[in-house]
């Protein structure tokens, strides 16, 4: 028997022995990145040792994310291993679609599809099919990995997921040059298709703009599908109504409405959902609005649609800036009121919303089909009219007069007020955090993104250097909890990895500093790192910013700065001189040497306008240090780093051939010794000598939050160095690149021509919310008296003239300023802009929109003024919109009202 017995435990013995070395095999194949043996490795194993190889795979999978990037390939491909071997090894369906699913394991390069399907082939078909729908219900796994789940649906039997990802997955899948032979041969095809209408954004491949003819269209595929049978008709019609219905961006609702319009709507469909088209056609974007307003005006026609209906759908659409639309539909009620069905006193109201719409022509068309119905109505109907014609421009005002006598009150005898908006003053930045939980939350905010103010960025830098000299053993402990799983945490060999090469990531390397985490050659190196102006200003500008933090990241260990001299005491990033002076002589008592770049960027930030600044340069060099003399001598100097700026003709001069807008600039940068003998590497390009330099820039800008706080104090600089930004918006689809002037407009510094050509380039932006910011800081200009009319329509003349900028653009800029009240400023520049319009040797295509902008202006305002050129423009032939504008305009200008009988080439009577 204890023959038996030991015999037994011996087998027992080898039979674990043979199990580890199977699992020992299994770990050392996936570390080695060989995932395609990886199959026959698990087919060695039986349920207990997968379990035990399932512990060793998860240490190492947690071992391998902690890898850096110089061991990413060798990383990929341990980690393509992995997610083989622990799909084979889990036995829950639930743990192997998180594990399938992890981000960490998704497939780079080569996909790993066929050996998952390898390992699961034995599975039970209802644990294959519990892990297709949890893996359908991760959006990237449903839809980077598609051939899989769908395997795994069709080995399962189980129902065919719905799920958005999975969709997306099967539309990349199924679309190709024969679609419409997938389509019919796919059994899910009637079950997904039904979903597609259901999904908030609609998938890119039926979105792709391509004709009708082309085997990739979809919405030819569907009606040829729909016509076979294989999908209902109806399902397809409800779905498309619906989904245009629902509204969205104009990429979303391209698929609907074309699949709509080519399957087309009869009788008993389009009155079965007036509603429907009612909706679509007040609050849709232009195609979906035009073609509802299409069916219902066909509804009308044959009958179909009551005047109530009429009604409902005339106010919003009259009330929409499509031109084309509005039209349409003043005809459409044109027809409706010529069939004499009684109609015209609930139409007519409707018809004289129009009187305010900015298209002078609109405004005509209404005014007719008034007069024309006007006996119609009762009198009641009529006061209500003569009401609306007060919102008539000036043009059309006599044949107002005419029409309703003297019930239509234009309101003359009111004088005219300029509305401009209120100055704003600035904001004191708040005290740095008195705790160190405080500072940590701070700190947070700024490294994650939560907070993007300058200001607050600037607040919690400062927090950071108090608290390093008061509490630096605290603060390490706090930033280490908060910190520990930052990137620049991570340890190679029990040394710092230095992530940040000459990036500082923004506050993220005065922390790892603090922490030790970064060594010190590498921030000293960063700290000599380009001293010249480098390929663009941008780059340089970026410099500037960084170099303070590679500064405070060299101090912060030692915690021998109190404090920051160049924190702000404005949210604009300036400088109270009377503070900087009272920190300086905190420095000096302390016997503490101010930071080269922190005394250097407190100087850039130093208010220098106004008795203060005065009295504080006496102050400063009463202090008897080199700093308070360098504060002393930088208030009493010029006020702007950069004096002059050319803006190159194309084709002119040196910019022969300097056809970008970037490079037909030409900035001209003051020579100071100050800043090029005692500014840092990084800032003396600032203190450059008196010679010219064009803008090279070929990098993508995105926002620079913190670039506006390096110059508070100096925005026609500040202005200069934006432009190559704004040019992106002119002349490329750049979209939010006007960030910047909001703060030009309310920094210090006198303002030149830099600022007005960076303002003139917002206002010519391709993008409408791009204009809106130009405008808001044209207006904010005018409201500090800061802003040169004269030279602001000069300079648009010249973009205008030589192509830059669009005229449509312009006109939608104006529009958008006049509409807010000021009608004065807008004019104002106009009027300095057109005579440079109107002597074009080309025609300048879109004037006739900006001249009609201008002549609204003038009839609110009350203008009286001589533009040249203009008698020319009026005097010729035809009824273009150009030359009847010019005639508006001219009149306007010949016949002010009464009560602004002036000359208006400056904004008056402001009222903020």
């Amino acid at each position: 028997m204890s023959d038996s017995f030991d015999q037994s435990a011996l087998k027992a013995r080898l039979t674990a022995a043979r199990a580890g070395r199977a699992v020992n095999k299994l770990l050392v194949t996936v570390r080695a990145g060989r995932d395609e043996a990886v199959p026959g490795r698990l087919k060695e194993l039986g349920p207990g040792d997968r379990k035990a190889a399932l512990a060793e795979l998860k240490a190492l999978r947690t071992e391998v994310r902690g890898w850096g990037w110089g061991r990413w390939n060798e990383q990929s491909r341990v980690q393509r291993a992995l997610r083989v071997a622990g799909a084979g090894c889990h036995t829950g369906a639930a743990a192997a679609a998180a594990w399938i699913g992890g981000r960490d394991l998704n497939d780079w390069g080569r996909s790993t599809t066929d050996l998952l399907l390898e390992v699961l082939a034995e599975r039970d078909p209802a644990w294959l099919g519990d892990v297709a729908k949890r893996l359908a219900e991760r959006p990237a796994v449903a839809e980077g990995d598609y051939r899989l789940v769908h395997e795994l649906v069709l080995r399962s039997g189980c129902a065919v997921p719905t799920t958005d990802g999975y969709i997306l997955g099967w539309t990349r899948e199924v679309t190709g040059h024969h679609l419409l032979e997938r389509l019919r041969a796919d059994p899910q095809t009637p079950v997904l298709v039904p979903r597609i209408f259901d999904m908030i954004e609609t998938p890119d491949r039926l979105t792709w703009t391509v004709g009708p003819e082309a085997p990739t269209h979809w919405p030819t595929a569907l009606k040829a599908l729909a016509a076979e049978g294989v999908l209902d008709r109806a399902m397809l019609v409800d779905g498309c109504v619906a989904r245009l219905l629902r509204g969205g961006k104009p990429r979303d609702l391209r698929f609907p409405l074309a699949l709509l319009q080519l399957l087309g709507t009869n009788g008993e469909e389009r009155r079965g959902r007036t509603a429907e088209w009612i909706g679509m056609a007040a609050d849709a974007p232009s195609p979906v609005a035009a073609y509802a307003q299409e069916v219902l005006a066909g509804l009308a026609a044959e009958g179909d649609l009551s005047v109530q209906d009429l009604a409902e759908m005339s106010g919003p659409v009259l009330f929409r800036t499509e031109k084309k639309l509005v039209r349409a539909q003043l005809s459409l009620l044109a027809r409706e009121l010529r069939r004499g069905s009684g109609a015209a006193a609930d139409l007519l109201p409707l018809v004289a919303d129009s009187f305010g719409h900015e298209d002078t022509g609109i405004q005509e068309r209404a005014l007719k089909l008034v007069a024309r119905h006007l006996a119609e109505v009762d009198e009641q109907v009529r006061e209500e009219l003569a009401a609306a014609a007060s919102s008539l421009s000036a043009v059309h005002r006599q044949a107002a007069e005419e029409l309703f006598g003297g019930a239509a009150d234009f309101g003359d005898g009111l004088p005219y007020e300029e509305v401009l908006p209120p100055v704003p003053g600035p904001r004191p930045v708040r005290d740095p955090a008195g705790t160190v939980a405080e500072l940590v939350e701070d700190l947070v905010a700024v490294s994650k993104g939560r907070t993007t103010a300058p200001e607050e960025f600037e607040r919690a830098l400062d927090g950071l250097v108090r608290h390093a000299h008061l509490h630096r053993e605290e603060l390490k402990g706090a930033v280490t909890a908060a910190f520990a799983d930052a990137f620049w945490m991570r340890t190679s060999e029990g040394r710092p990895r230095d992530p940040f090469g000459h990036h500082t990531y923004g506050v993220d390397v005065v922390l790892a500093a603090l922490l030790e985490m970064v060594r010190p050659s590498v921030i000293q190196g960063a700290m000599v790192h380009g001293h010249s102006l480098g390929s663009c200003v941008h780059e340089a500008l970026d410099r500037v910013v960084d170099a303070r933090l590679w500064e405070v990241a060299s101090v912060i260990g030692s915690g021998r700065l109190p404090f920051l001299l160049a924190a702000p005491s404005w949210h604009t990033g300036a400088i109270d001189p009377a503070v900087l002076v009272e920190r300086l002589r905190v420095y000096r008592d302390a016997g503490v040497e101010p930071a080269p770049a922190d005394l250097a960027q407190a100087l850039l930030r130093v208010h220098k306008a106004g008795p203060s600044a005065r009295d504080a340069a006496v102050a400063a060099a009463e202090l008897g240090t080199r700093a308070g003399e360098r504060l002393a001598d930088w208030l009493a100097a010029d006020p702007s780093l950069m004096p002059g700026m050319r803006f190159l003709a194309r084709g002119s001069e040196v910019g022969q051939g300097a056809w970008r807008l970037a490079e037909r600039v030409v900035l001209r940068i003051r020579e100071r010794r100050a800043v090029r003998e005692e500014f840092p590497q990084a800032f003396q390009w600032l203190g450059g000598a008196e010679s010219e330099t064009g803008h090279r820039c070929h990098h993508w800008i995105g926002e620079r939050v913190n670039w506006p706080a390096a110059l508070p104090d100096d925005r026609e600089t500040l202005a200069g160095l934006l432009l190559p930004v704004l040019a992106g918006g002119v002349e490329w689809d750049e979209r939010g690149v006007t960030w910047g002037l909001t703060a030009l407009a309310e920094s210090g510094g006198p303002v030149g021509p830099a600022t007005h050509l960076a303002v003139a380039i917002g206002l010519g932006c391709r993008h409408a919310e791009d204009r809106l910011t130009a405008v808001d800081t044209l207006l904010v200009l005018a409201a500090r008296g800061d802003l040169d009319v004269r030279g602001l329509g000069e300079r648009l003349s010249e973009l205008v003239g030589d192509g830059t900028v669009k005229v449509n653009r312009l006109a939608d800029s104006a529009r958008t300023s006049a509409a807010t009240g000021a009608y004065a400023t807008t004019w104002a520049v106009l009027a300095s802009a057109l005579p440079g319009l109107l002597a074009a040797q080309k025609p300048v295509r879109g004037l006739g929109e900006l001249l009609a902008v201008a002549a609204d202006c003038v009839e609110r305002c009350g203008a009286r003024a001589e533009v040249a050129g203009l008698d020319a423009v009026a005097e010729r032939g035809g009824s273009s919109q150009v030359v009847a504008q010019a005639r508006r305009l001219r009149k306007a200008l010949n016949n002010p009202p009464q009560k602004a009988d002036q000359d208006v080439t400056q904004p008056v009577s402001f009222r903020h």
